[in-house]
């Protein structure tokens, strides 16, 4: 069974959660980079606090 994860350390800047969400969707890392960033400003930071917790469950389900 071929498992993708959401997460991938060695590609990604921080946590690797939009390096493992471009790969899951294939599409390019930087959109989903851009997606973020525009979703912190959109939600006052609220996004942040998804992203973390992304990394951390993804993470922890390795």
């Amino acid at each position: 069974m071929d498992r993708k994860f959401l997460v991938k350390p060695a590609e990604g800047k921080l946590m690797g959660v939009s390096a493992g969400i471009a790969d899951y969707f294939g599409i390019d890392v930087t959109l989903v980079r851009l997606a973020w960033v525009l979703g912190f400003f959109i939600s006052a930071g609220t996004a942040l606090l998804f992203y973390l917790i992304t990394g951390l469950v993804a993470d922890s389900a390795r």
